[in-house]
């Protein structure tokens, strides 16, 4: 069994991550630390974002410390995506549906992940199904991309499509 030996100066040495032993207690042994690196470098291209972002700091811990609330906090409206669930959620008008769809969404994906890693772990399967997937691949891209009429029907197919569940425009 090889031992590793990690240096850390000149004078100490750490052994299978065990101080070394000193011979005798009076001796007193100095250890120096290598230094840190430098902190990185800002993007030169942008300063302004680094004093910025200080400022905004800055003007944050100031408020805490007074407790008083920042102003851009204060003053910040909520952003689009959020104005339009909010507004497509006032629309709705059957929310106890709604929040048992979500809900049982969201136990189905837990259970399918589970059965997924379940289905994972035995031999064999896992291996099978990478066959079957890269064979489906194969056949797909031969049927519908290798020859350009065959190509042309899978974007119209693909556009129909997609106005049917869009809508025309």
């Amino acid at each position: 069994m090889a031992s590793s030996a990690l240096s850390i100066s000149s004078s100490s040495t750490l052994v299978d991550a065990k101080a070394p032993r000193q011979s005798a207690p009076a001796s007193t042994q100095c250890v120096s630390l290598p230094t840190l690196p430098p902190p990185p470098v800002l993007s030169q291209t942008r300063p302004w974002k680094a004093t910025t972002y200080c400022r905004k700091m800055d003007r944050n811990v100031m408020a805490m410390a007074t407790g008083e609330a920042p102003a851009e906090v204060a003053a910040t409206e909520l952003p689009e995506i959020v104005k339009t669930v909010q507004e497509a959620w006032d629309k709705v008008e059957d929310k106890y549906a709604v929040t048992s769809l979500a809900v049982t969404g969201a136990i189905a994906v837990w259970g399918s992940t589970g059965m997924l890693s379940a289905i994972d772990r035995l031999p064999l399967v896992p291996g099978v199904l990478e066959l079957v997937g890269i064979g489906y691949t194969g056949w797909f891209a031969y049927k519908n991309l290798v020859f350009k009429p065959d190509r042309e029907a899978l974007i119209q197919k693909i556009k129909d499509t997609y106005k049917d569940i869009i809508g025309s425009s």
